[in-house]
């Protein structure tokens, strides 16, 4: 795939944040979680997966995020 192909279909906007490595890194998690469910959402009103599968499938996305969220410890106020 070549470069251009790739960005159309994987952009990334560039942080803007605080500079701290893991707020760059849940950045980049929470970017791919969004355009995760956004190819989900048109999978689904494409009907080319259920309703349910798509919720089942947007929910595992969130539980990800959510664990990386803790492991990077993002809002802990006491590090």
């Amino acid at each position: 795939m070549n470069r251009d192909m790739h960005d159309f279909l994987y952009p990334r906007a560039r942080y803007q944040g605080p500079f701290k490595p893991e707020h760059l890194v849940f950045n980049a998690n929470l970017q791919e979680f969004a355009q995760r469910v956004g190819y989900i959402s048109n999978l689904q009103t494409a009907g080319k997966i259920s309703p349910e599968e798509s919720y089942q499938q947007i929910k595992s996305l969130w539980k990800q995020v959510k664990k990386s969220k803790k492991l990077l410890e993002i809002g802990n106020e006491n590090r």
